[in-house]
């Protein structure tokens, strides 16, 4: 774990950008801590993570495709997931696994930050699909017109499409069976996609 000396209001940190709870002290979303793109900055990525520590956050999952900041939250002692959410061949399986996991982690009352660089199409439509797959929201839409609403942002095409894959998806009953094969395949595709870089 890194130890910093900081003094006063540094040793708070600051709350990540876009920070919106979507389930009350359990799940929250936000921009990737540090910024995203050429606002990326070190030193705010540093107080972001020293906030996320401070309050009590069990695990940070991140969906950005690339493996960006992982290292650095091995680095402040905060457990990282990593499901990469990207239009494209893995996304039922991505989803399905991701979906999975918050049921459980939320169920074992775990503090969530999920991330994308920032708080847009990608994240909407991820969770809208969640509300749905859930079966909290019945329609896509109406599940997109929620998040929308939450975030206060419009969701375009790309979310939509996120969206509107939880249709698709074995049901979470379902998923209590597929669970292990499902990570299984998923930690398959991760791999692949790390030798191709």
């Amino acid at each position: 774990m890194r130890q910093l000396n900081m003094r006063g209001k540094w040793a708070e940190g600051i709350q990540p950008r876009n920070l919106i709870w979507i389930i009350t002290d359990r799940l929250a979303v936000c921009e990737r801590p540090g910024g995203y793109g050429p606002q990326h900055r070190k030193v705010r990525r540093i107080e972001e993570l020293i906030w996320i520590r401070r309050n009590d956050f069990k695990r940070v999952i991140s969906i950005i495709p690339a493996n960006h900041n992982l290292h650095n939250y091995e680095e402040f002692d905060i457990e990282c997931v990593h499901r990469p959410v990207a239009l494209g061949g893995h996304l039922n399986t991505v989803l399905s696994v991701l979906y999975s996991d918050l049921n459980k982690l939320i169920k074992n009352n775990e503090r969530l930050l999920l991330h994308h660089e920032e708080v847009g199409d990608t994240v909407g439509g991820t969770l809208a699909g969640y509300l749905v797959w859930n079966g909290f929201i019945e329609s896509v839409p109406e599940a997109i017109t929620k998040m929308e609403k939450t975030l206060k942002r419009v969701i375009g095409p790309i979310g939509r499409e996120i969206a509107s894959t939880s249709t698709h998806l074995p049901t979470p009953e379902e998923m209590i069976a597929l669970d292990e094969e499902r990570l299984a395949e998923l930690e398959a595709i991760q791999a692949e996609d790390h030798i191709v870089e």
